[in-house]
């Protein structure tokens, strides 16, 4: 449950760390399945509105939620942002998911008291529900203006392997636990 960040935004889906994703897991054996429902644009009300009948349909054992920069970058009431955050990690945890929750930044120009608020927010939620933080992952790529889109917000295509990586690091200990809880 995603931005445009994982919606591939600006390049072939097929070619996004999504589809990345569920290639490795098919490769490397893992039983899991992706479902990707990112949407470019997509803030935290609207993933929270599209959560429930998304984990009713297809009963992940893992939901990674990838939303929240389209919040802070409509300056959006982060205590709200925190609810509905909190709301849907909640909701994947009634239903016996793993909730992974992507730390996000803003641009600076917010201000710093906004900027650093916004970025504590991911830390806070992730503490107060035990879901696992996933750090910024766009750090990877952050320093390296060829990695991005020419709007410098999007990452290329060429950007979207070391995306993986960063979430494969985080993502890979629940594989294994989740496989190991199934029998595998």
């Amino acid at each position: 449950m995603g931005d445009s960040l994982s919606a591939a935004y600006g390049i072939p889906q097929s070619e996004g760390w999504v589809a990345l994703l569920a290639r490795r897991l098919e490769r490397e054996g893992y039983p899991h399945r992706v479902v990707n429902k990112s949407i470019s644009g997509e803030t935290t009300s609207g993933g929270l509105t599209r959560l429930p009948s998304a984990l009713a349909e297809h009963q992940p054992v893992i939901t990674l939620i990838e939303l929240g920069a389209n919040d802070g970058l409509r300056a959006q009431p982060l205590d709200k942002m925190r609810q509905r955050l909190t709301r849907m990690i909640r909701l994947a945890q009634s239903d016996n998911a793993h909730a992974v929750l992507f730390e996000m930044r803003i641009p600076s120009n917010y201000g710093p008291r906004y900027t650093e608020a916004f970025h504590r927010s991911f830390g806070e939620v992730a503490e107060q529900t035990g879901a696992t933080l996933m750090p910024f992952f766009l750090e990877a790529i952050a320093l390296d203006e060829a990695m991005f889109q020419e709007d410098g917000i999007h990452p290329t295509a060429a950007a979207q392997p070391r995306l993986l990586e960063a979430v494969w690091s985080r993502l890979e200990p629940l594989l294994e636990m989740t496989t190991a809880n199934a029998g595998r």
